[in-house]
């Protein structure tokens, strides 16, 4: 039989054909991997962008809740506020037109807010919208209420009360303001009651100061101290009042009480299941406490709200 040898070129020409097959399979497969890790990138980036706006998500709930915590929309304290305010407009310690003018921009206040003058009011409510009008009253009730603490304590120290921001800053009443100054018997106090609010003054801080309300030299402070008088001669609890003054607290300085609240939560804790009177303390609620804490927790986005009222009418 006749054997027949392949032509060199039929050779060339297999040979080129199958490592043409060869390459193009590794074309195909360097091609696939090349896709396949684009596509393995792009899961991963869409899955770390999920879960991105879930902790997003989650933290805006978070905060949702917080502000839900600290800024209510009202609260009402069955604290008889009685004739207080007609009597203090009687004595001159407020003048209802300058009060009017302070916060409200007019020479008369709102209904909601005159009833406090007129009449026997057997209850307080205290909202985002009124609580620079409550700054102001408890102000004067603070100032004016004959009381130990304002004719022998720390306001008394250097011997003249008369150049603080709580009593020089006094512009709302007739006369200069230290003619009013613990002039005025409104609220009657026992001694054990007088210890009572000396103790719980001394626990109370403001952020505008770094002074306790038993030195209330601001606004701030002896409208707390007012706040305290009263309710210690109506027989309310320690834990009644350091939870009043808490809420009126947190609409004079929210950002500061959203600052705690958020504080609170990263290390573990609840604001609504602290106790008022340690977020009242000076570690939390003093100028520096609340400075220190602003600090550790920095601006938090969608935290911020409306800052608190000056140390002034």
């Amino acid at each position: 039989m006749r054997r027949f040898k392949l032509r060199p070129s039929l050779k060339r020409n297999k040979f080129i054909k199958k490592h043409l097959l060869k390459s193009i399979l590794f074309f195909f497969v360097v091609i696939s991997s090349f896709l396949f890790g684009v596509l393995a990138d792009k899961i991963l980036i869409l899955r770390s962008e999920a879960n991105a706006l879930s902790v997003v998500e989650e933290n805006n709930k978070e905060l949702v809740r917080i502000q839900s915590q600290v800024l209510k929309d009202k609260y009402i304290f069955k604290i008889n506020w009685g004739d207080l305010g007609r009597r203090m407009v009687e004595d001159g310690v407020i003048d209802k037109t300058k009060l009017a003018q302070a916060v409200s921009g007019s020479d008369n206040l709102p209904k909601g807010l005159d009833k406090y003058f007129s009449g026997n009011q057997n209850k307080i409510e205290v909202n985002q919208e009124n609580a620079q009008f409550w700054v102001n009253v408890l102000w004067g009730l603070g100032l004016a209420t004959k009381n130990r603490l304002l004719e022998e304590g720390e306001m008394m120290q250097e011997g003249d009360a008369s150049n603080f921001a709580s009593t020089g800053g006094w512009t709302l009443g007739v006369d200069n303001p230290m003619t009013h100054y613990s002039g005025h018997s409104y609220i009657t106090l026992s001694d054990k009651q007088q210890n009572t609010v000396k103790e719980i003054a001394g626990n109370i801080y403001r952020p505008c100061c770094g002074n306790s309300t038993a030195f209330p030299d601001c606004n701030h402070g002896m409208a707390a101290l007012g706040l305290i008088e009263l309710m210690v001669s109506q027989g309310f609890s320690k834990v009644e009042i350091y939870k009043t003054v808490l809420a009126f607290n947190t609409y004079w300085f929210p950002n500061t009480y959203l600052d705690i609240a958020y504080y609170l939560k990263q290390n573990g804790r609840d604001y609504e299941k602290t106790s008022p009177k340690e977020i009242l303390s000076k570690t939390f609620s003093s100028a520096m406490g609340a400075e220190a804490i602003h600090k550790k927790i920095g601006t938090i986005q969608g935290l911020d709200s409306s800052s608190g009222g000056s140390c002034g009418a």
